[in-house]
């Protein structure tokens, strides 16, 4: 077998599960699921301190990843960080999505999209960091990843306006995911074979 033929077969062997239908989603789920995102829909537009109670998760994992990719240097230790916070959940996402469990490629993928909220306030936080920042390291050697990577990339002056697209794309993405949810659930129904009297 040559290279290109047992790469194509390796690449269509990896992409098999997610050429497989998807699980339908029940009208008792789909209801369950809209109440919780438009529960927490509310709370996040309501929320004031651009720090939800989802967001002690992401931070444990956002400190995570500053350890984890400080191996490949110190600036991807910087970006490390951010890194983590979202392949956690795309990750998450993939292997619902490669299950075909519509529900749980949703829930994950929404807070892919959560976190940008999260991002998104510590971007814009990047020239006052008036924020308390926490570190698994020594305290006093602690730095502000934005203000380090606006810095590096010579766009620290634009710190709030980045910070304000990236909470919009964060609310359009979010909101995506549940139009994505509404829209799983109406192909079921309409995918699903009428039931007929014998």
């Amino acid at each position: 077998m040559s290279f290109p033929s047992a790469l194509q077969s390796t690449f269509e062997e990896a992409t098999q599960p997610f050429r497989q239908p998807w699980q339908a989603v029940s009208t008792a789920a789909l209801t369950g699921w809209l109440i919780f995102y438009a529960l927490f829909l509310l709370y996040a537009f309501r929320d004031q301190s651009g720090y939800l109670f989802i967001d002690n998760v992401n931070l444990v994992i956002h400190e995570g990843g500053h350890p984890l990719f400080g191996w490949f240097g110190p600036t991807l230790g910087v970006w490390g960080g951010t890194l983590l916070e979202l392949i956690v959940p795309a990750a998450l996402a993939m292997y619902f999505a490669s299950q075909r469990q519509p529900s749980g490629a949703a829930f994950c993928t929404f807070f892919f999209f959560e976190n940008f909220l999260y991002i998104g306030t510590y971007m814009a936080d990047a020239r006052a960091q008036d924020l308390p920042l926490v570190t698994t390291g020594d305290p006093e050697f602690a730095e502000h990843d934005w203000f380090r990577i606006f810095s590096d990339l010579g766009v620290l002056q634009h710190d709030t306006q980045i910070a304000a697209v990236v909470r919009f794309l964060g609310w359009l993405g979010m909101l995506a995911t549940v139009g994505w949810l509404v829209w799983r659930w109406r192909q079921g129904t309409v995918e699903a074979p009428e039931f007929t009297p014998g």
